[in-house]
């Protein structure tokens, strides 16, 4: 399937607000806003970038779901409330 994610970071006060588009071929592009706290990046991701964390936690639902079943506005920790094996994947 040819699937683009593109992220857009901005700093805030607690960590980061996210802008995430996801384009797929033939159909509408799917546009989500993503918030990170500072904690949650250093658990998930310390040496990574926000970019690269919100793209692989991206890559992991599109991997469960489709892009329309994605909540358009979420804390990046949800995701574990929903699929338990969030942080197993990120091998924390």
């Amino acid at each position: 399937m040819d699937r683009s994610v593109n992220v857009t970071v901005a700093a805030n006060a607690n960590g980061w607000t996210c802008q995430v588009r996801i384009d797929e071929a033939g159909r509408p592009a799917s546009e989500h806003t993503v918030t990170v706290t500072r904690a949650d990046k250093e658990r998930l991701a310390p040496q990574g970038t926000v970019e690269d964390l919100v793209a692989r936690s991206f890559a992991f639902l599109l991997e469960r779901e489709p892009p329309s079943s994605i909540l358009r506005r979420f804390d990046l920790v949800d995701i574990e409330r929903y699929f338990p094996d969030y942080r197993t994947a990120f091998g924390t």
